[in-house]
């Protein structure tokens, strides 16, 4: 039952012991400890890297720092929102990956601590956060209630620590359903999804305008905020599809992890590769069909003097090959493919951050530093150190789950 309805069988049942006696027998992969450990030691040779950067040009590294921030950040949070729309439906696309996607969600402290080079270095990132800007702008002057640094640092903190309580509720839940059995804890985290969905995409608005935006504070879209997470369900998806893949070569999940749940995940990729795609494409219709100049100034910074071949391979690495690939049955239940596509998402999912910040600096040619991949390799290398750790916190699947027999069985396992 690879369905994305998201109907559940009716009389739930646990699954046979024989499938799953201890959850010893669904610990992560041995190898995940290397991957935890290469994972350190490249974001430990980024950050060197990086800090030598900072000294030889402190303003292109907290730049660059925000792009790699705000990318990490985007796969976690998005992470969190499948996880609450998997609640939500209790569809059986999810149980296989739901480890994958709380382990994910799970990494939030550490993004709140790297997020302290963003705060250090405001000055040189934001135009509003340098009073001598603010103080020659009627604009800025307007916004200062809003846009300034004290209110910038209280909103940060409160957003991570609204995502991080949702996160750690579903958290805590799920390890009781472990312990316990309790089949009510499925309905408790399904209650806890609805809200806590629409309070990450309230939240996820506001952090869009703060983090992104805000740039270029003359410039404003009211449909930012749901491009920009849109972002994170594409990003997150495109990377649970490469974890899935790696997974699924190994024991204990090779005897879980089918063609069909890479076409049910294959599918939900393409969902998200529309979605972003509309969502992209009516804010450029909507600002350049008004052609006023408080608005188009934003597309003429990435379409002149270099900046428009990137647009034009956002959109075609990013929609357009994307979306021919993945209307294919055959490359979606194959995981290697599908993994490449989802890893070209990846990396454009980075390229599109970078197209939206580096032009609000640099307009007029396009530019690039060593930073820029120095301090995706430092918080890339640290974050998935922490999220490899987490992975092996937990058996890989939800033990208790009431529906997770039937799952297993429709995967073939009698």
């Amino acid at each position: 039952m690879t369905v994305l309805d998201g109907t559940a069988p009716r009389h739930p049942r646990l699954p046979l012991r024989p499938l799953r006696p201890t959850a010893a027998d669904w610990s992560a992969p041995g190898d995940v400890d290397r991957l935890e450990r290469r994972s350190l030691v490249a974001g430990g040779v980024g950050a060197a890297l990086s800090l030598v950067g900072l000294f030889v040009n402190r303003p292109v590294f907290f730049r660059a720092y925000l792009i790699s921030w705000t990318f990490c950040v985007g796969i976690t949070l998005g992470c969190l929102a499948i996880s609450m729309l998997h609640h939500l439906s209790r569809g059986a696309w999810g149980l296989p990956v739901r480890r994958v996607l709380e382990a994910a969600a799970r990494t939030l402290p550490l993004l709140l601590l790297l997020s302290l080079p963003i705060l250090f270095g405001m000055k040189e990132i934001y135009p509003w956060a340098r009073p001598e800007v603010v103080a020659g702008d009627p604009i800025l002057e307007a916004k200062h209630a809003y846009l300034n640094v004290q209110f910038f640092i209280v909103r940060l903190v409160v957003y991570f620590l609204v995502w991080g309580g949702f996160a750690t509720l579903l958290d805590r839940l799920s390890r009781r359903q472990d312990e316990t059995g309790d089949p009510r804890l499925a309905r408790r985290m399904q209650l806890l999804a609805g809200p806590g969905l629409a309070i990450y995409c309230l939240a996820a608005t506001f952090a869009a305008v703060d983090w992104l935006m805000s740039l270029q504070p003359h410039w404003f879209s009211t449909i930012y905020g749901v491009y920009f997470v849109g972002g994170h369900g594409l990003a997150a998806l495109a990377f649970l599809i490469v974890v899935a893949g790696y997974l699924s070569r190994r024991q204990p999940m090779e005897r879980v992890l089918s063609a069909n749940h890479f076409q049910d995940y294959g599918k939900l990729l393409l969902a998200f590769v529309m979605l972003w795609a509309y969502f992209s494409f009516s804010q450029f219709l909507i600002i350049w069909a008004g052609n006023l100049p408080d608005e188009i100034v934003w597309y003429l910074r990435r379409i002149e003097n270099g900046w428009g071949w990137i647009a034009l391979a956002i959109v075609v690495f990013h929609f357009a090959l994307p979306f021919v690939l993945l209307l294919s049955r055959d490359l979606k239940r194959r995981p290697q493919l599908l993994g490449g596509v989802a890893i070209g998402m990846l990396a454009m999912r980075w390229i599109d951050l970078f197209w939206q910040v580096e032009p609000a600096f640099h307009h007029g040619t396009f530019y690039f530093h060593w930073l820029h991949l120095t301090t995706l390799l430092a918080v890339g290398g640290l974050w998935l150190a922490a999220f490899f750790a987490q992975l092996k916190r937990r058996p890989l699947l939800p033990l208790n789950d009431p529906y997770l027999g039937d799952i297993l069985e429709s995967s073939g396992h009698e």
